[in-house]
């Protein structure tokens, strides 16, 4: 199956506006990918993530509630609120996870600045609740929290299911 995405992508690569090139070469997107992680390990590693990340969110509400008592009670520090929205992130990281394994030679560097840009647009939300009045530091909490997933998810994910090396999909 890997063989015939690969196979597929290769071929789109070729019949890709020019202008696309320059940007796919900086991205080390070359469809030449290493044997991608087995769909079990991601699955895998995607519950390792998601499990730390909310041991980790968990963490983090309770020293930032320690350390700032005026936001005991904040409505985001409620386990189903930030519990819900990292399941989902971290879920659609695992996906992202498998489908970059099978574009690039260079899976874990692209990753890891997907993961970078990711985090950015992720802190919007932040700045917004923080502009219509949500106290700065519950917000302070939130930011490391996304940071804190964001870690723990790129690690699960490239170390309990990396590439394989050595040999490139066909």
């Amino acid at each position: 199956m890997d063989a015939l995405i690969t196979g597929l992508l290769g071929r789109a690569y070729g019949v890709m506006p020019a202008w696309t090139r320059p940007i796919l070469r900086w991205a080390r997107v070359d469809f030449r990918p290493p044997r991608a992680p087995s769909g079990g390990r991601v699955a895998l590693a995607t519950v390792v993530a998601i499990v730390a990340s909310l041991v980790a969110d968990a963490l983090l509400v309770r020293l930032g509630t320690t350390l700032y008592p005026s936001t005991r009670g904040y409505v985001h520090f409620a386990f189903f609120d930030y519990a819900r929205l990292t399941v989902i992130g971290v879920v659609i990281a695992g996906v992202g996870w498998s489908l970059v394994a099978r574009l690039t030679s260079s899976p874990e560097w692209l990753f890891a600045r997907l993961a970078v840009a990711v985090s950015a647009v992720l802190l919007l939300p932040d700045a917004y609740i923080l502009s219509v009045g949500s106290p700065l530091p519950a917000v302070f909490v939130l930011v490391w929290m996304h940071f804190a997933i964001a870690l723990v998810t790129y690690a699960s994910l490239t170390v309990l299911a990396p590439v394989a090396r050595g040999r490139h999909a066909r």
